[in-house]
């Protein structure tokens, strides 16, 4: 049994950005609101935090170690390098699945920049994290626009996560860059608890409440 203090948290946040040349990247809306809220919600609780950030415009928690990463690439060499030592990972960041196979030294000329571009999956964080999991409880996100239940339950086993929080994304409220969320919290008994309609902050205090007793 483990005790708050010497509970060591693993947080993601935000979004990653891939780029094509120095100054055109594809990215995604993720704001990075509900991973620092559980950063705050879980140092609140006296568990030590460690949050590996995409680009975010978002004040660091206080007590939090911050570990800033831009690329996808650079998200999963962070989380390998601390997940060992963590109790929990939350991966709430918004990572891209994909990057331009090639990325040009210099600003692609409009005129001369091709119209298609390949692209290659980056690296599956979560199914690599949890495939060498031995202590650790492990949450993943599952932001989708449709059939969220279903798609959420289908990352949960696929990944073997113990816990999977299905948020639907694309409606106003809710999802990313709003102050607000509604969101499924599946446990890998198939239980679940719905929280919210209300703020990020809220849900992240209950979040973390519903974790501890398991991995205390």
């Amino acid at each position: 049994m483990s005790n708050a203090s010497s509970i060591r948290c693993l947080i993601t946040a935000g979004p990653t950005r891939e780029f094509i040349d120095p100054v055109r990247f594809i990215s995604n809306p993720s704001t990075g609101k509900m991973g620092f809220a559980l950063a705050e919600a879980a140092l609140a609780a006296g568990w030590n935090v460690d949050l590996v950030a995409g680009p975010v415009a978002l004040e660091e928690p206080d007590g939090a170690i911050l570990y800033p990463v831009v690329t996808a690439e650079e998200m999963f060499h962070q989380v390998d390098a601390l997940f060992d030592a963590c109790d929990v990972l939350i991966m709430t960041a918004a990572v891209c699945d994909f990057r331009p196979v090639t990325q040009h030294v210099h600003k692609e000329k409009k005129d001369d920049a091709s119209m298609t571009i390949e692209f290659e999956r980056t690296t599956d964080i979560l199914k690599t994290m949890t495939a060498r999991k031995a202590h650790q409880t492990v949450v993943g996100f599952a932001a989708e626009t449709k059939d969220v239940v279903t798609y959420a339950k289908n990352k949960l086993e696929s990944k073997n996560l113990d816990f999977i929080v299905a948020n639907e994304v694309g409606q106003p409220g809710t999802g990313f860059a709003a102050d607000t969320n509604e969101v499924l919290l599946i446990a890998a008994d198939g239980s679940s608890v719905k929280l919210g309609p209300a703020s990020k902050t809220a849900i992240a205090k209950e979040l973390i409440q519903l974790v501890t007793p398991i991995i205390s």
